[in-house]
């Protein structure tokens, strides 16, 4: 996405520490070899235009979505803020909550799945083994089948572990592959090359002031997110 700013509709929560942005699909988070401007340096330019700071700007990247994934992506202002955040995501101590799109339902409408995940680097895919497998990461999620419209099921899904791609490959290995995902079995792209994959909600403790803090972001403003208006905002309730 060129030429893209960061902007205040953007901004899902800021305080000294912490900058929680609604990404758009398309974004980097993290700068990779295509040298285009990730989410981490627009939100730098974002402070330094706001208040008009001069010289370097702290910015940590506490983790990270694919491109063409949009949502909830939390940063850290202050270095003691990256440190205790990234415990927090390496102990499992925060709770993540996607909605994913499918044309195609599941076996089951509810189910917990437990998978090991192998990367490949080199093709940057993630392959899904049922039984343990030595050179796997063992990966858990559970989903619910939340509505159906039309040719559209919408799912909201709590990952327990954050492995690359592992919505993606977990929901492609019960035969739901995301909405415009061609990497893991959609039949079709989505017109801006997005996947209707979205990190939904993010709960956790604050690093620093230690109150619970839950950071919601809706959905892209487009079809086929639009078929699920009314169940999205429920679950924002």
């Amino acid at each position: 996405m060129e030429n893209f700013v960061l902007q205040d509709h953007h901004i899902l929560y800021e305080d000294n520490h912490l900058l929680a942005i609604n990404k758009p699909s398309g974004i980097l988070v993290q700068g990779d070899d295509t040298g285009d401007v990730p989410l981490s340096e627009l939100a730098k330019d974002y402070i330094r235009t706001k208040y008009n700071k001069p010289g370097n700007v702290f910015m940590g990247v506490i983790h990270r979505l694919d491109r063409p994934v949009s949502g909830v992506v939390l940063l850290a202002k202050t270095s003691k803020a990256l440190s205790r955040m990234n415990e927090l995501f390496r102990s499992n101590k925060t709770k993540k909550t996607y909605l994913a799109i499918s044309g195609k339902r599941p076996p089951h409408a509810k189910d917990t799945l437990i998978h090991w995940l192998v990367k490949d680097d080199a093709r940057n895919t993630t392959k899904a083994f049922a039984k343990e497998n030595k050179q796997g990461l063992r990966s858990e999620l559970s989903y619910n089948l939340l509505a159906t419209q039309a040719d559209y099921n919408l799912f909201k899904v709590n990952p327990v572990t954050g492995r690359p791609h592992q919505i993606r490959v977990q929901l492609a290995s019960q035969g739901c592959p995301i909405t415009g995902d061609l990497r893991y079995g959609a039949p079709t792209p989505m017109p801006d090359k997005s996947i209707c994959l979205h990190a939904f909600q993010l709960e956790f403790e604050h690093p620093i002031q230690k109150t619970l803090l839950t950071i919601s972001a809706m959905p892209p403003n487009k079809q086929p997110w639009q078929n699920f208006t009314n169940e999205i905002s429920i679950s924002l309730k």
